[in-house]
């Protein structure tokens, strides 16, 4: 089976509220929620490519903090180990130029979305540290 190494940002604003992005109908598992981010390509560590990946989805420049989760969901065709980081933006306002549309949330209510399963122990673990 194919294995896919991917990160994602938990992005926090100063309220602490998390940004949550709705993937859109174009995409695999279209109408649920995820962290933005994406695959990590060769010769680029995880900070590296979700820099990268936030640049290209959020049109933003991000400060990339400490490790979320690191876990891996099988779906029925596709094995995917996602890493996800805390961070902030440092340079422009979030556009959603792959997503369906973002939102931002406490994080004592992101769990009232209907979440991708692979990012689903991010929003364990963000609960569980009360961040």
């Amino acid at each position: 089976m194919k294995k896919v190494d991917v990160v994602g940002a938990v992005i926090f604003n100063e309220k602490n509220e998390v940004l949550c992005a709705l993937r859109s109908q174009t995409m695999s598992l279209p109408g649920l929620w995820e962290f933005p981010g994406g695959k990590i390509e060769a010769g680029e560590t995880p900070e590296q490519s979700l820099a990268r990946e936030i640049q290209e989805e959020l049109n933003c420049s991000i400060q990339i903090g400490d490790l979320v989760a690191d876990a891996t969901h099988e779906y029925p065709n596709v094995i995917v180990r996602l890493i996800t980081y805390r961070a902030t933006i440092t340079e422009g306002t979030p556009i959603p130029n792959e997503h369906e549309k973002l939102i931002w949330l406490p994080v004592g209510e992101i769990d009232t979305l209907d979440w991708a399963p692979a990012d689903l122990p991010t929003i364990q673990e963000l609960q569980t540290k009360k961040y």
